[in-house]
């Protein structure tokens, strides 16, 4: 990742070139009045007209470093035929219009820019590929088990401090309270919510405070994986599935064995939505359970359906009721959204349910 020096140096020395547009570097660090300062005055030529720009230029290209960008450059008193411009490693096409909307130029170092001179011309190229991918410590923390971070947020909007948020997740994590596993660490949680306010999702003030719940939601949906089985086991039972529950409620207790109904199978604790008779349970170690069991395996008609897992955010901030874990709304919306289309149209509700809960007013 370039430094901001590196950025404004290939400026200086013209190895920023976006045709047909070519720029030259006039001057660097100007105070611009209201005490504010520009990192640079940069000129873009196009046949035989030609157009000042104030440069602010940053070497992350977070949402948040992008958005207090925007803030500060529409609030400089820049001198007449003099426009903004944003410089970044890298800009995605998305805000490059909204750059365009703002009235502010944009240039990046993988070829994309969106350039105005008003009433002159006016350059929009995107589709360059990101050669500055983000470097963070946690390559994804919308994935794995690093999402039960975010997905805390749904729990509780508002945090007093990290050990809070930590406290919260491992107190809700089934497989930490009831199994083997570790317990999440606080420099990982850390971590997490460092990205989790540069992408602006939540701030971090007096509080640690959710700030946008859709937006928190469509990324943890984006990169919602199932979780890894390593086992897959189906019963015929001849109970009905009242008895089987009471069953595997008597048995989880017995060996110390967490047990949860699926996102599927936990749908209609949450939303009117008709399932089969098929119930599908996570469990840990599924041969712990399996030979207290009644019934035969079978792949025809079965009643019981038990999938080996330790993927721990299935089993994150699971709800008990009628005696027995079903899996929370978020897991249930996540599993429902990889599904069918009527899958789908359900999720759409619980969807409703989740950000109402959450605080945000639908449209």
């Amino acid at each position: 990742m370039p430094t901001e020096k590196e950025m404004l140096d290939q400026l200086r020395q013209g190895k920023v070139q976006l045709p047909p547009l070519t720029f030259s570097f006039i001057d660097d660090q100007l105070d611009v009045g209201d005490n504010k300062r520009i990192d640079a005055y940069v000129e873009a030529k196009w046949k035989r007209k030609s157009a000042r720009f104030a440069v602010e230029c940053k070497a992350l290209s977070t949402p948040k470093f992008f958005q207090n960008s925007i803030n500060y450059l529409k609030s400089l008193p820049l001198p007449k035929k003099v426009f903004p411009m944003l410089i970044m490693p890298f800009l995605s096409e998305r805000q490059l219009k909204e750059l365009e909307r703002e009235g502010i130029s944009g240039i990046d170092l993988c070829g994309n820019c969106v350039v105005v001179y008003p009433g002159t011309f006016s350059v929009f190229r995107s589709g360059g590929k990101n050669r500055f991918p983000s470097s963070a410590a946690i390559k994804n923390i919308y994935r794995k088990n690093s999402s039960m971070v975010g997905r805390g947020f749904f729990v509780y909007s508002d945090f007093q401090t990290v050990q809070d948020i930590r406290a919260t997740i491992n107190q809700r994590n089934l497989l930490v309270n009831r199994w083997n596993k570790k317990p999440m660490s606080l420099s990982t949680v850390s971590k997490v919510l460092k990205t989790m306010v540069e992408d602006l999702i939540i701030t971090r003030t007096e509080t640690i405070r959710l700030l946008q719940p859709d937006k928190l939601l469509e990324k943890l949906r984006e990169n919602y994986n199932p979780p890894a089985v390593k086992e897959r086991i189906r019963l015929k039972i001849s109970e009905n599935n009242k008895s089987i529950l009471k069953l595997l409620s008597e048995q989880s207790q017995q060996l110390k064995l967490p047990l949860i109904a699926s996102g599927t199978s936990s749908v209609t604790r949450y939303t009117v939505m008709q399932r089969g008779d098929l119930l599908t349970v996570y469990c840990p170690k599924v041969e712990m359970l399996l030979n207290r069991l009644p019934g035969s395996q079978s792949d025809r008609f079965p009643n019981l359906e038990l999938l080996e897992t330790e993927d721990e955010p299935v089993y994150f901030d699971a709800r008990q009721e009628d005696g027995f874990w079903w899996a929370s709304p978020l897991q249930v919306y996540m599993e429902l959204m990889v599904g069918d289309k009527r899958d789908q149209e359900t999720a759409d509700q619980l969807k409703a349910l989740i950000l109402n809960d959450a605080g945000v007013v639908q449209q």
